[in-house]
Order: C-alpha cells, then structure tokens, then sequence
C-alpha cells in the first residue's frame, strides 16, 4: 500500500469512527429529554437541556488545554479516551442516577473538546495542500451520516409508543452503548504518523505536537498558542464572525435536542409522536449531508462568494422557524411526561414538522460550510487558533441555549435565533465583503475557497 494509499486509509477510519460514535451520541441527545420524561424512577431529577448545557459549557473552557492533552498523549490515544468517556455517558441512561448522570456531563465536555482536537490533527498529518479539501469532504460525508442510522432505528423500535418503557429505554442504550464502543475501538486502525510519513517528509504536526519529545516544551508551545488565540480573539474579523457562530452554536441546540422534544411531546400526533423523534433526526442528516455537498465540496466552482450561500442558509432557517411557529404548541420544549394537547396557529402536521427538520439540518450546513470555509481563507497561518476561537464561542452559546431551553417557550426560543441569525448574516456579509475587496486590489480573481 503506497504512502497516498495509507493516509486515505486513515482518514476513511477516521470518519467511519466519528460515525459510529456520533450515531450513538446524536441519537442519545435526540432522544434524552423525551426519555428522562418518561423516567418513572422518582430518585432521578436529571434535566436533557441540563446536562447539554453542561457539557457545552465543560466542552467551551476546555478548548484552553485540549491542545496540550494533544500534544503529550497524542491524538490516537487522546480520541481512544475521549470515546470510552463518551461511551460511558450513554450508559449512564441504562440505569439512570442524578449523580452520574451530571459527573458523565462534566467528562464528556472535557472528552469533547479533546476528541475534536485530535480530529483536527490527525486529519492534518494524513493531509497536504492537494488532498486537505478531498479529505475534509469524505470524513464530513462519513460523520453527518451519523444522523441516519440511529434515528432510523429509533424511528421503527418507537413507533406506535406514546410512552417510553424501561425496557425500551435499555434495549436503546445498550445498543448505542456498544455502537459507540466499536467507534472507539476502530481508533486503534489509524496508522501512526510516523507509518504513514514519506521518508523525508516534513512532520505536518509540529504546529501542535512540537518538534521535541520534551513536556516542557510542548507546554512552553501550549502556552504560545494559548496566548495567539487570546491576542487573535480581539481582532476585528473575529468579533464579527463571532456573532455568526453564536447564531450557529444556538440553532444547534434548536435542532439536536429541543425540536426533538417537541415532536415528541405534541400528543396530535397520536401514536406516531415518539417515533417521529427517529425520523425528524433523518431529515436534518439529509438536509446536512445535502447542504454540505454542494456548498462544501462543490465551493471551489463557485465565483459568486460565500454570501449568497449564507443568504440561502437565513432565508430556509427563517422559513423553518415561521413554519414551527405555526405548527407546533408553544408549550412543547417544556412539556410535562403526559406531553401537550395544545395547538398552535394550525392543527399540528406530522408533514410540517419533518420538512422543518431538512430545513433545519439544510440551513445548519450552508453556515458551517461558509465558516470554516472563511476562517481557512483568512487565517491559513494561524489556523488553530482561529478554529479554536470558533468551536469555544459555538459551545458556549450551545450551552447558553440548552440551559434557557429549560425554561423558555417556543416563541420565545424561536425569536432568540432569528434576531442572532440576522444579525450573524449581517457581520459574515461585512466581512466576506472585505475579503473579497483585498483580493481584487491584491488582483486576484475573488472566489470561494
């Protein structure tokens, strides 16, 4: 097997990895609070939103030290890790405690934030300049795919439940459980740098991982980078992108965990409400996988700039929240375990609610793509910190809204996004603008990347 051959190889496991635990992940998310409501166990007083909420948070201040658990375990071992502890959070619903339930949230924040670092790495070693976007476009096809195959089962084992059974909730969590148990296990596939490293190569790591075997100066770069992505934080483009990837890291909340819920809390739906959880899940992968072809892989072949298709992203996320304003009771994301009877401006549609949900994962993937897609082109030269800012603002908004979604109604959730979304669009126009105006008095020929 060629050296080209070997680093392919690496990154197909990779993504096949991501998808088998983000199966069990997503799903469980999908599907926890709906769960929870279920619980008729009095000594649980667990929260879904909670403990998401939790975790962001967890995941947000841990993107400061995942880079040097990177760079002194290294990032096959580091992801091996990081999937027991996701393995172990999904466990903890096989037989529900308060305490475990919370702890297994801190750990999978901190599992989090190292699990996505040592992604970023390990893509860049069995990457260069030629294969980065081919790379990049197969390990994201492989980890959205994750929303299909959970939410499908969900889908069948659920449907014509109204309530959820002790038993059914085992059965679904030990099968997520060993699911994501295999994922962490197909880390072990990945060749090592050093296997898959043309002789005299240059080490595409060192950015992370240093030259030098020494834990003092791993920590002295640690520290370096700590303090770029400080200084990096302040500048002008980065503030107003922030703003955009608040927006992204707040309907992310929306779509994997509190439309969910509200599918399954609104009783119209008669015997079909918890089975529609699972199907609602598909249709955010089609919408996310669709969206992330076009607009991902195709970018390169289009001159017209990333606005346009962030516009697109706006417009289907606005269309998608005036028709789930109309469409389901105000009351769903906080409804009790016997679900809502109530209706909001339409007798609730089960059609509605799933063409929301591939609006929903649809408009999620024109912003993501365009994000990383800019912050490539601007800071081609400090790139981790620059992905490092965006992934702690997003979890910290993500954490944000899981925490409000508690309490909030419908409304009320619905008219936080739009205001942020439109404002988000705003500063990514202002800045694509920008850009585009340095490269045409560079004299270059403007396009997306």
């Amino acid at each position: 097997m060629s050296p080209e051959s070997k680093k392919l190889f690496s990154i197909i496991i990779l993504g096949v990895s991501f998808m088998f635990i983000f199966t069990a992940f997503q799903t469980c998310g999908n599907i926890a609070q709906t769960v929870i409501t279920n619980l008729n166990n009095t000594d649980f007083h667990g929260s879904g939103y909670t403990s998401m909420s939790i975790i962001y948070g967890v995941f947000s201040a841990s993107n400061l030290i995942s880079p040097s658990v990177v760079a002194i375990v290294g990032p096959q071992l580091s992801m091996v890790v990081s999937g027991i502890f996701y393995s172990l959070y999904i466990a903890v619903f096989i037989q529900p405690a308060t305490w475990a339930f919370y702890t297994a949230s801190v750990f999978i924040g901190i599992a989090a934030a190292v699990l996505w670092t040592a992604q970023g790495n390990c893509l860049t070693v069995n990457s260069d300049e030629n294969t980065i976007g081919r790379n990049s476009g197969v390990f994201w096809a492989l980890l959205q795919s994750s929303l299909f195959f959970g939410n499908l089962y969900i889908y069948f084992a659920w449907q014509g439940k109204t309530l959820i059974s002790e038993s059914d909730r085992r059965t679904v969590f030990i099968a997520l459980t060993v699911i994501s148990l295999v994922g962490t296990v197909l880390f072990f596939l990945i060749r090592k740098q050093e296997d898959t490293k043309a002789p005299g190569e240059e080490d595409s790591a060192n950015e992370i991982l240093g030259d030098s075997s020494s834990a003092q100066n791993k920590m002295t770069r640690a520290v370096a980078a700590f303090k770029k992505s400080i200084k990096l934080s302040f500048t002008k483009e980065i503030m107003l992108l922030s703003v955009t990837t608040a927006y992204t890291g707040l309907e992310l909340t929306f779509f994997s965990g509190v439309y969910g819920t509200c599918i399954g809390a609104v009783n119209r739906f008669g015997s079909e409400e918890k089975s529609l959880i699972g199907l609602s899940g598909i249709f955010i992968g089609v919408g996310e996988i669709l969206g992330g072809g076009i607009f991902g892989l195709l970018s390169k072949n289009n001159r017209f700039g990333r606005n346009p298709v962030v516009m697109l992203g706006i417009v289907v996320h606005f269309i998608a929240f005036y028709l789930i304003f109309f469409n389901m009771p105000n009351n769903a994301p906080i409804a009790p375990m016997e679900g809502t009877d109530d209706v909001a401006y339409m007798i609730p549609s089960k059609e509605v609610a799933i063409f929301c949900s591939f609006l929903l994962g649809l408009g999620d993937s024109c912003f993501n793509t365009q994000l990383l897609s800019i912050l490539g082109f601007l800071y081609s030269e400090d790139s981790a910190p620059a992905f490092a800012i965006f992934k702690f603002v997003q979890s910290i908004c993500a954490a944000v809204a899981y925490f409000y979604s508690n309490y909030f109604l419908l409304q009320w959730q619905l008219l936080i996004m739009v205001v942020v979304g439109f404002f988000g669009t705003i500063t990514f126009f202002t800045v694509e603008w920008e850009a585009a105006a340095a490269l045409v008095a560079r004299g270059s020929e403007y396009s997306s990347i």
